[in-house]
Parts: C-alpha cells; structure tokens; sequence
C-alpha cells in the first residue's frame, strides 16, 4: 500500500511539473531548449505538423490521425494494465481471506499478514505494481501531446469542421465530457470497482470537470479530448469486456 501510495505522489508530481513549469504559453520551435521540449513536445508538434501538410494543412484532420496513432502505440501498455487488473480482481477474495484472518494490529501479525499477500502473489504471479508502470509511460506522452496542440502556432489559425481551432467552442466540450462518461461508465460495468462510492462520484464529476475546462481553452484540445476517449470507448468494447469475459470463463473452466 505504502508503494502505491508513493507511486501516486510521485506520478502527480510529475504531471505539476511537466504541465506547469514548461512555457506553456510560448510556441515550440527546432530552437526551443530543454530536455522536456526537444525530445518531448517539438516531436510531437513536428508529427503533427507533418499530417497537417499532408492534407492541405488542415491541422484539425491531423490531430484527429496522430492521436489515434498514440493511442495505438500506448494500446499494448493499456493491455497489459488491464490483465494486471484483472488479476488482481481475480485474487479479491482469497486476500479478503487473509485480511480477516490477520485482523489483529500488532506487529507479528501484520508481519504474518505481509508474507501471507506477497505469497498470494507470487502464487497467482500478480505483481501489485505492475498496473502502475504504463500509467508512467503513458503520462509523459499524453502531457507532450497536449503542449504539442496548445503550443504549436499554426494550430491556433487553423479550422476544423465547425468550429476554430484556436477559440474556444460551445459544441465540442459537451462532446468531450459525454464521451468521458461513457467510457468511465464501460470501465466501471461490471466491476467491483463501480459500487464504490467514490467512483461513483468520479463518474459524473470527471466529465463535468472536463466539460467546464473545455469551455476556457483552444477547441484543438477539446477535439484531442474527444478522439481520445472515443477510441477508449472503442478500446473498452472491443478488448476490455471480451478479455474480461474470456478470463472469468477461464476461471470458471478451472
């Protein structure tokens, strides 16, 4: 527990640092300097720049493509985060077993109880913090494709569909925060997950919250938003509930 909670500090630690302390409001160029922007950021501007020209600089198109292609490169670590909490669903109720059993506080008894989860495990071959590894992967990524969208100058100019890329709109934030909804909603079906009151609480306040942020920034960001958790919708019918179903009627087999 002590881990994860350590994990969690330092993940949001990363995301202040890299969403808040980069020039957020300067363009990126070849010229910017830093680690964060070189190899970071001015590589995702330049990809989707890259689309951009390719289709008449329509930047609207090409931000729709590249995040689809990061969203296919990060769909293996999202596959393996999924199975990692799949097994960890799976072995609930034995570690309930073992919780109750080593209820007691002293310390011997929280020592037994260690030993007994970390054999648990190791039985089943569950890594507890395996789940967390392509969320720290993920991140960095995610964080350099928003700078790439906000920071890159031509994006701002440019139009898409209805609406301009670089002024807010009142249509695509209601978008976003629906399909926001909707793929926590997929994710929360079935899962022991979804009868906790806390995340019954995230499910309308995340899409409220990215409805609202919506409203106050680039309408680029909220169409990055929108394609994103739509192919998470997609992502979530077509591997996560069949790869669930087929695990819980391997187990069942067994």
């Amino acid at each position: 527990m002590r881990k994860k909670v350590f994990l969690l500090v330092a993940l949001i630690g990363i995301i202040t640092i890299l969403s808040g302390c980069t020039q957020i409001n300067e363009d990126i160029t070849p010229e910017s300097t830093g680690i964060w922007n070189k190899y970071f950021v001015y590589p995702m501007s330049w990809f989707i720049t890259y689309f951009a020209e390719l289709f008449d600089g329509n930047y609207g198109l090409a931000i729709v493509i590249v995040t689809i292609i990061v969203r296919l490169i990060l769909l293996p670590l999202n596959v393996k985060q999924l199975k990692s909490s799949k097994a960890m669903q799976d072995i609930q109720p034995e570690l309930k077993e073992i919780q109750k059993k080593y209820s007691s506080k002293d310390a011997n008894t929280q020592q037994k109880l260690q030993q007994e989860t970390m054999a648990l495990f190791q039985k089943h071959g569950v890594n507890p913090l395996a789940g967390c590894l392509p969320i720290f992967v993920q991140m960095p990524i995610l964080i350099a494709m928003y700078h790439a969208i906000m920071r890159t100058h031509d994006i701002k100019t440019g139009s898409f569909l209805w609406f301009e890329l670089g002024t807010t709109d009142f249509i695509l934030p209601l978008i976003a925060g629906g399909a926001t909804f909707l793929q926590q909603k997929l994710m929360m079906s079935g899962s022991p997950a979804g009868q906790n009151p806390q995340m019954q609480v995230m499910l309308y306040m995340m899409p409220i919250m990215i409805t609202v942020i919506g409203y106050f920034l680039p309408a680029a960001l909220a169409l990055y938003w929108v394609v994103g958790n739509v192919f998470m919708v997609a992502q979530t019918i077509f591997i996560r509930k069949p790869m669930m179903k087929d695990q819980s009627t391997g187990g069942d087999k067994k």
